[in-house]
């Protein structure tokens, strides 16, 4: 029983002595270094800290150019960009982490952006366009692999082509020129190896995971005419980071891509060739514009809605696909022309254009609604401020501010009204019919009676045909004008409406009134 006692009150001293060792070791941490030295030896350092608290997650900055943080990841797991958190869900921990990196990273240390964006919270969609959107970013997937699995890759597998020798003339290719050195090996080589289908590849250069995003964006960005290639890639990686393996997706026109690539090109000459003999790049980029625009219907659920294939082979795309098949006109016709990828209510792309005096914004979907028009075509970035904001690479092309060939051809909007011309804001336009009948409302019990007129500008044909209804119902009556006349102590109203047709699908409604 004495040893039986004897050995409990060794074992609580034991532990007491270890509970104040872990204590101490927790305010001191050159004490945590040293027991661990003591008992491990032939330990690096660098393994004691590997389990620290790691953050990861997308940061947009850098005027749009996605910003990340890095951590640690098991081996094993898999990222993706749509596994990042939502705004205000918090950091993941290391179990759905990322090695990803700056959104710089790659980039020449030379370019700076010279395009100024507009606030994102400025930007307001007119209704005849809302939805016309439909570009998907590009999607980095990834894996991180143990040292001997990467050992492995390398005798399996080699760089394939490495597009050694390929040039690229930066007034085409303005993304290849956005790269350092060491990017523009990468872009040559995941060109070459996308040219002739070689799906996985070693990379050419040491590169972190982190930074083959931006080279493969160039990529994708640069050249419209690998319709194959699509919006993702996937990236081996060590647990340094170091990627050894780059595994390229292709859409399924490559089951058959001799006969996809005659029909890519049978339908691109069909439009080229009515372009012909015209007399200058101006002449050139309208005709193309509006043969597009009258070969192609927006379908949001069209099949390789982000390649130039579906605009020029099916007639059916999204944003993305209307600009890059644009985009591959117009370097077929000698003319830069650049893939702008942003915001405009949604995720949206458009193009930049070089003419003689300068760039131009040219938002082909958006031209394309009933009748078509040049709303969007030729514009310079301050036209822009209000409906567009670029973003991602896009920030680094040359800022719009060509004034030759802006606004030289007339829409169906020309001769309505704009907004500015009535010395209105956008602030003032109504998009529902509670918004209006509290306008009318505030306007009456502002003036009191009398014989005078007010006004306001409501959105949209949908807003018009029930502020129609709500007079051929009466319902205004309820909506505002009982109230109002009650506050100002009329006793009667009379009342007539007139209806103008501004731009950009508003209506101005005039209201004249006599109340006593």
């Amino acid at each position: 029983m004495k040893v039986l006692k004897g050995l409990c009150i060794l074992l609580m001293v034991l532990l007491i002595g270890a509970s104040s060792l872990i204590v101490v070791c927790a305010v001191n941490p050159e004490i945590t270094e040293a027991v661990a030295q003591f008992l491990y030896p032939d330990r690096k350092q660098t393994d004691i800290v590997l389990n620290e608290p790691v953050q990861a997650g997308l940061q947009q900055e850098n005027n749009g150019i996605w910003e990340t943080k890095g951590s640690v990841r098991e081996p094993g797991n898999t990222w993706s960009e749509e596994m990042a958190p939502k705004e205000g869900e918090g950091e993941p921990g290391p179990e759905n982490g990322a090695v990803l990196g700056n959104g710089n990273e790659g980039l020449s240390e030379d370019i700076s952006p010279e395009y100024v964006p507009p606030s994102q919270r400025d930007i307001h969609v007119p209704e005849k366009v809302s939805g016309r959107n439909g570009y998907q970013q590009v999607r980095d997937e990834g894996e991180q692999i143990e040292d001997d699995a990467a050992e492995l890759l390398q005798n399996q597998i080699g760089p394939g082509e490495t597009g050694d020798g390929l040039i690229f003339d930066s007034l085409f290719y303005p993304y290849y020129s956005m790269l350092d050195e060491k990017g523009k090996h990468l872009y040559r080589q995941i060109y070459a190896n996308a040219s002739v289908l070689n799906a996985a590849f070693l990379p050419v250069e040491e590169i972190e995971a982190s930074q083959l995003k931006n080279v493969f964006y160039a990529v994708f960005n640069d050249h419209p005419e690998l319709f194959w290639l699509e919006t993702a890639y996937f990236c081996k990686y060590t647990r340094s980071g170091q990627c050894v393996e780059v595994d390229l997706r292709f859409n399924r026109t490559v089951q058959n891509l001799e006969e996809a690539k005659t029909a890519f090109s049978e339908n691109a000459s069909a439009i080229l060739s009515q372009t012909e003999g015209l007399a200058d790049n101006y002449a050139k980029e309208k005709a193309i514009h509006n043969l597009l625009i009258d070969k192609v219907n927006y379908n949001l659920g069209a099949e390789m809605n982000q390649s130039a294939y579906s605009a020029l082979v099916n007639g059916q795309s999204v944003c993305a696909g209307y600009t890059r098949a644009y985009q591959y006109l117009m370097q077929q016709a000698g003319i830069p022309c650049y893939y702008c990828t942003g915001y405009a209510g949604e995720n949206h792309a458009w193009n930049i254009v070089m003419l003689e005096d300068g760039f131009y914004n040219v938002d082909a979907t958006w031209d394309d609604t009933e009748g078509g028009n040049y709303e969007y075509f030729n514009k310079t970035d301050q036209d822009y401020a209000d409906t567009h904001v670029r973003q991602e690479l896009s920030v680094y092309l040359p800022p719009c501010n060509g004034q030759q060939y802006r606004n030289l051809e007339q829409s169906p909007e020309a001769g309505l009204k704009s907004l500015e011309e009535l010395g209105l804001t956008e602030e003032s336009v109504l998009h529902s019919i509670w918004d209006y009948y509290d306008d009318c409302y505030s306007q009456i019990t502002s003036a009191g009676r009398g014989n005078y007129e007010f006004y306001n500008v409501i959105e949209g044909e949908a807003l018009l045909e029930e502020w129609n209804r709500a007079y051929q119902r009466e319902a205004y009556r309820q909506g505002y004008a009982q109230d109002a006349m009650t506050i100002v102590g009329a006793s009667s109203c009379e009342m007539s409406l007139e209806i103008e047709e501004l731009q950009g699908g508003r209506y101005l409604v005039t209201h004249k009134v006599n109340i006593q």
